[in-house]
């Protein structure tokens, strides 16, 4: 089975100006915090578990408002590529808000977690065959940035936390600013209550 397609230490001025070497760097981030959870235990699990759930949140909140709309409307075909995308995430995020309700302690963690990357890393494949090639076919340098411009102002705004059965831009719009103040306030409570 292949591995995600990491960009290499040297593309982050790349990533600035392009959406796909934003998203595959994105990618071998994520694959870097499944690895980090997997090797750690107790609290660093507990920490890397977060911050990959994070990444993961940022990462779909992202591809949903910004990456997906475009290719609906730009790419022929478009459609289609986007609804079975659409169809991953929703899996994952399912399996994530479970996972997020375990302890990383739980036996039942890291099965979990082994499947999910499995989802995960799968859907990555997908996204970086059919969609980024896509997109790369469809655009310009210019519209590369620009996308990579507004993927990165979606992250700044994206919840914390995946939620489930929240798949499309204008959904997402919908309910983003206010998950993000509920996530942010989950956050705060939990952070106070573990650091008493």
């Amino acid at each position: 089975m292949p591995e995600l397609h990491t960009p290499h230490a040297g593309d982050t001025g790349a990533a600035d100006t392009d959406v796909v070497a934003l998203l595959m760097r994105q990618h071998g981030d994520i694959r870097n915090l499944f690895d980090e959870v997997e090797a750690t235990n107790s609290e660093a699990r507990q920490d890397a578990f977060h911050r990959l759930v994070r990444l993961l949140a940022v990462h779909e909140t992202a591809e949903e408002e910004v990456v997906h709309p475009f290719v609906r409307r730009k790419v022929p075909g478009g459609q289609d590529v986007v609804e079975a995308r659409l169809a991953e995430e929703k899996s994952a995020k399912e399996t994530l808000a479970a996972l997020d309700d375990l302890d990383t302690d739980d036996p039942k963690f890291m099965p979990q977690l082994l499947a999910l990357r499995a989802d995960v890393q799968e859907h990555a494949r997908a996204e970086e065959r059919y969609e980024f090639t896509l997109i790369r076919r469809s655009t310009d340098t210019a519209a590369l940035a620009a996308l990579a411009k507004a993927v990165k102002a979606a992250e700044a705004m994206a919840p914390t936390r995946p939620h489930p059965g929240v798949e499309s831009a204008t959904a997402n719009l919908a309910a983003g600013p206010l998950s993000a103040l509920i996530d942010r306030t989950r956050d705060a409570i939990r952070k106070a209550t573990s650091s008493g």
